[in-house]
């Protein structure tokens, strides 16, 4: 018998990439959505899997209605990717942040506990729990010190994860992952903002682009590696947490580089701090501009996973380094603006 998912926040990157990896692999998908509307399952139908999953709407802040749903799919295997994911959004609505990253994990985890089935969770847990860390690179028990409400939320749902699996013989696990980007990503995130953005500065649909601080460093994989991280977490005999990231931090400044490098516009650097900007050697135009409305309040400067359990207990490794995925995305962002076909 086929085995059952429900994925919680199935329309973004990683739920529609995991959705994909769980159809091929014969399970029967249950995708958790706000509310039935097309315009959230852009990314499912660019995968061309949306009329394959089945669509549940459910409100993760309704406790009752979470436990009634539950009951009725009883579902193998839950991930819950589900949440605002912009750190920097959090700055501006920490309350949101609150709501849906900690307090509506600790309603499903709550939902479950009552449950009259067995079931498998997965938390999505974030390197950004880190915070400036005491020690690099950060694994599985580099203590955390979150610097944003996104983080000091992620962190209580990994927590409550942790204490739930402790308290009731439960299987909860987590995946404590670094920033995992691709194709699919929104153009809230800077990678995929870089990458949009630079193309309609080369076919002339804008002047430049505004970033914020070109210093921070992060260790950013390919999205896709990611999700099968999720699913091996899962199908280990005992329940565990696992850092998945790629062990190599890169810039802000150098991914903008070779972003531009790879559509045709090698760049060199002028000014500091603020001041700094982005010129296309070839045009001597000025690409990018480094805009403080950008800047966060607090900032992480860097970040590097040590993902040695993933590679020894789940056999687990990046498969894109990061001149492939931004090669990727920058193809995609330029066929999708060609084809004029925008994806947010």
């Amino acid at each position: 018998m086929a085995k059952t998912a429900l994925i919680a926040g199935v329309s973004g990157q990683d739920g529609a990439y995991l959705s994909q990896l769980l159809l091929g692999r014969g399970y029967r998908v249950f995708g958790q959505v706000r509310c039935d509307a097309a315009a959230g399952k852009a990314r499912l139908l660019e995968l061309g899997i949306a009329r394959d999953i089945e669509f549940v709407v459910l409100d993760l802040l309704n406790i009752n209605e979470m436990r009634r749903e539950l009951d009725k799919l009883c579902p193998d295997e839950i991930y819950n990717l589900a949440g605002s994911s912009s750190v920097a959004q959090s700055f501006d609505q920490p309350m949101i942040a609150v709501e849906i990253n900690a307090l509506a994990a600790a309603r499903l985890l709550e939902a479950l506990r009552h449950a009259n089935f067995a079931c498998r969770f997965f938390q999505a847990s974030t390197s950004e729990m880190f915070g400036n860390a005491i020690a690099s690179p950060q694994n599985e028990s580099t203590p955390f010190r979150p610097r944003s409400p996104y983080a000091v939320a992620k962190v209580f749902a990994h927590w409550q994860t942790v204490s739930y699996r402790e308290s009731y013989n439960f299987f909860g696990a987590c995946g404590i992952m670094f920033n995992h980007e691709s194709p699919l990503r929104s153009r809230r995130f800077v990678t995929r903002k870089i990458t949009a953005e630079l193309t309609e500065v080369k076919h002339g649909r804008r002047q430049r682009i505004l970033l914020g601080n070109l210093g921070i460093q992060r260790d950013w994989g390919y999205a896709r590696d990611y999700v099968d991280g999720m699913w091996r977490i899962l199908q280990q005999q005992k329940p565990g947490d696992f850092v998945l990231a790629t062990g190599i931090s890169t810039s802000v400044r150098t991914f903008a580089e070779r972003a531009a490098a790879t559509l045709g516009m090698p760049l060199e650097w002028s000014g500091h701090g603020p001041s700094e900007v982005g010129i296309d050697r070839k045009s001597s135009r000025t690409v990018i501009e480094v805009s403080p409305t950008l800047f966060r309040p607090a900032e992480v400067v860097a970040t590097v996973g040590d993902a040695r359990r993933a590679r020894s207990e789940l056999a687990w490794r990046p498969s894109v380094d990061i001149n492939g995925l931004i090669a990727m995305m920058v193809e995609a962002d330029e066929r999708r603006l060609l084809e004029n076909r925008p994806l947010d």
